[in-house]
């Protein structure tokens, strides 16, 4: 009797241990990235159908509040993050945070991505900085600080988290944010819940690598996490530089237990693409 009480015991451990492991990591996909194959606002309704609770996207340019709202409750599924408006992608705008001058175009973009957010359920905005034309001086540290502490307020009253998130140069040349240590060190300088740090797999390891000890040094500053594989931004079981079996365990590890954006470029099919989320042991 007793052994055959151990053997249960043996199986219901394991039993808990695999349902930690298929439950740990929460995905849910950029609509800017995955579904692509249907124009953007029936993506809500492909990302319910593949099975996901939860998405996040860029700024929907081109469609009203209503409009992305309707498509969103229509298709019964979450949105937790929204990146800021950007302006005029076609003029190489990529939002107003470190621009000297655009003062105004930033507090504007600010309003307009809450009005987005509040209507869509969305607790995250991703506020983006900008590209610089030329070196970057104090002027724009200065127009960055300054903003970003605007920004601080009001989304706090919003009940709404500012996300920092450095780029990298080779995805986005001359980008203001391109750096960790100046995101870390202007998010303990404001010192608010209300501005966090986006902590992007792909960017982290095309601005510095490191990223175990990257991650174990910033951790409680992180307010979200997107992933892709390196250098070529596809799903993470495709041909890279970094290991996420391994990325997923030491993001159990430090305690995230957050949503992780899949901010990917899928190499074929998107629905085909997501097989990976079952081969590594989670479910959606």
């Amino acid at each position: 009797m007793y052994s055959r009480y151990l053997n249960l015991s043996s199986l219901i451990s394991r039993s808990k241990s695999l349902f930690t492991k298929v439950t740990m990591a929460k995905f849910c996909p950029n609509l800017s990235f995955l579904f692509t194959e249907k124009p953007f606002l029936e993506r809500y309704g492909l990302a319910k159908q593949a099975g996901f609770k939860v998405v996040e996207s860029g700024f929907p340019l081109g469609f009203s509040i209503e409009q992305v709202s309707e498509a969103r409750s229509a298709a019964g599924i979450q949105q937790v993050l929204l990146n800021i408006f950007t302006g005029d992608t076609s003029k190489g705008e990529l939002g107003f945070a470190a621009i000297p001058g655009k003062e105004k175009e930033f507090r504007d973009s600010l309003d307009l991505t809450i009005n987005y957010a509040k209507a869509l359920g969305a607790t995250k905005i991703h506020v983006m900085s900008g590209k610089i034309d030329g070196e970057v001086t104090s002027r724009h540290d200065e127009t960055f600080e300054s903003n970003i502490r605007y920004a601080a307020d009001i989304l706090e009253k919003n009940n709404i988290v500012g996300l920092l998130e450095p780029i990298n140069k080779y995805s986005v040349p001359n980008y203001y944010m391109n750096s960790f240590p100046k995101a870390i060190s202007l998010i303990e300088k404001i010192n608010k819940p209300s501005i966090r740090l986006q902590f992007d797999i792909f960017h982290i390891q095309q601005i510095q690598g490191d990223i175990k000890h990257t991650l174990d040094s910033v951790k409680k500053y992180i307010g979200h996490v997107q992933i892709a594989q390196v250098p070529d931004r596809n799903e993470p079981d495709t041909l890279g530089e970094v290991n996420f079996h391994y990325i997923f365990k030491i993001l159990q590890d430090a305690g995230y237990n957050d949503w992780i954006g899949l901010e990917y470029k899928p190499a074929k099919e998107t629905v085909q693409g997501l097989k990976w989320i079952k081969e590594y042991g989670y479910q959606l």
